[in-house]
């Protein structure tokens, strides 16, 4: 999820039921990114989702 639409993102997780879910967030925009900007945004997004899966 690009950082642009992290409301929107935690709008639906209310609607749904799920106040507070957790995902990765990275730079915006992706479509003018370089190679090395998306390999470190890749990187990011992994280091925050094992984070949100591995608790404690």
């Amino acid at each position: 999820m690009t950082q642009r639409f992290t409301s929107a993102a935690e709008l639906m997780s209310r609607v749904l039921g799920l106040p507070g879910y957790g995902f990765a967030t990275i730079g915006h925009p992706v479509s003018s990114a370089t190679d090395d900007d998306l390999e470190a945004m890749a990187r990011l997004a992994i280091e925050q989702g094992l984070k949100l899966l591995v608790r404690g």
